[in-house]
């Protein structure tokens, strides 16, 4: 496990002393994943079918969290002398279809984006298996996103910039606030605890850690990664370029393509992973997953698969991939960054992905009910 840990950073510092910082940051976010079962699948599964608010109330929490920390320094545009900018993003017909079936996703291969990282890191199989077909997925997309950007959309829209910061800050807290006041009326419960029992030395190291203070920790690393890389913390970016490597590795020429024949994609191309900011992060999120489920004693390689399981967890990788190529990103980075940023295609994007996982685990339901009638 040290020796992993010392290869990612070395690599990392060959690239740079900014890159190998960025994969610790990774390192603390697969641990804040890890140690408190920091899922969104999960959480809207539970959600719907047992309403259960404790998963949104947590998001609900780190959202907020992020929203305050963000502002100031986005509102600046630097921070000592760096430039910093928010997670924006279009909002257009493709990219709230591909949120959609990024729901969709979501519920087939039982993870979001970071969800298969961490869950991969501590030992899962069929997450390593999700997280390849994502990779393929995501380049897939890619090669299609010039057709799907030319249907209707609105461009970028930045609440703040339309409202200003404070107006956009207290807009935006009041709303999740509203959300979280309807479910409450609506009957939904937090049946898994948030607060905990406070924790220890020996939790912080081992878990579990309460929701709430995972929540905080990944508010405050993502701001650290906005300070430190220049923006938001994301994901899908890496699975992109990992699965274009892979198609170079099978002959594919990236002059064919226009989305990888010049500028940033056909340099990070080019380059190691390690020079590639998301893919550092995201190696570090393996890591730190690892490293917890390790100090937890929970850290087991298992790989038990069914035909269905094999073929649910190869279907829904793609479709996270290609959705989040689309949706401009994923939980993540077109959510929990866009929204923190004050994107108005982090609200699109979490009302279609929602909207799909609701239709996912409806449908799945209907299946399981008819296969045992």
């Amino acid at each position: 496990m040290a020796v992993a840990l010392i290869l990612l950073v070395g690599f990392s510092w060959q690239q740079s002393g900014q890159k190998a910082l960025l994969a610790l940051i990774g390192v603390g976010l697969g641990m804040s994943l890890f140690h408190a079962a920091f899922g969104f699948a999960g959480a809207y599964r539970r959600a719907i079918e047992d309403r259960d608010l404790s998963g949104i109330a947590a998001q609900i929490i780190m959202l907020a969290a992020a929203m305050i920390l963000f502002a100031p320094v986005l509102s600046n545009g630097e921070v000592m002398g760096r430039a910093v900018g928010g997670a924006l993003a279009p909002v257009s017909i493709s990219m709230a279809f591909g949120a959609f079936i990024f729901g969709i996703g979501m519920q087939m291969a039982g993870g979001c984006a970071s969800g298969v990282l961490f869950t991969s890191g501590g030992g899962s199989g069929r997450m390593a298996i999700v997280t390849l077909f994502f990779c393929l997925g995501a380049f897939w997309g890619s090669l299609d996103l010039a057709w799907w950007t030319e249907l209707p959309g609105i461009g970028s829209v930045s609440i703040a910039e339309k409202l200003g910061w404070i107006q956009a800050l207290v807009l935006q807290l009041g709303l999740l606030a509203l959300i979280y006041g309807v479910l409450k009326w609506l009957g939904f419960t937090n049946k898994r605890p948030i607060w905990g029992e406070g924790l220890s030395l020996s939790t912080l190291l081992t878990g579990p850690w309460p929701l709430v203070f995972s929540a905080g920790m990944l508010a405050i690393l993502n701001v650290a990664t906005l300070v430190v890389a220049g923006h938001p913390w994301s994901v899908t970016w890496g699975f992109t370029l990992w699965g274009a490597k892979l198609a170079m590795l099978a002959g594919w020429d990236p002059m064919t393509s226009g989305f990888w024949s010049s500028g940033f994609q056909l340099n990070a191309l080019q380059n190691s992973v390690f020079a590639d900011t998301t893919s550092v992060m995201n190696f570090g999120i393996v890591a730190g997953a690892m490293l917890a489920a390790f100090l937890s004693g929970k850290l087991s390689f298992h790989l038990t698969l069914t035909r269905s399981s094999f073929l649910s967890a190869v279907i829904g990788g793609l479709v996270l991939g290609y959705g989040a190529r689309l949706a401009y990103g994923c939980n993540i980075g077109a959510f929990f960054s866009g929204v923190a940023s004050f994107s108005l295609h982090g609200w699109v994007w979490i009302i279609a992905a929602f909207s799909g996982n609701y239709l996912a685990i409806r449908v799945m339901s209907l299946i399981r009910q008819k296969s045992t009638a």
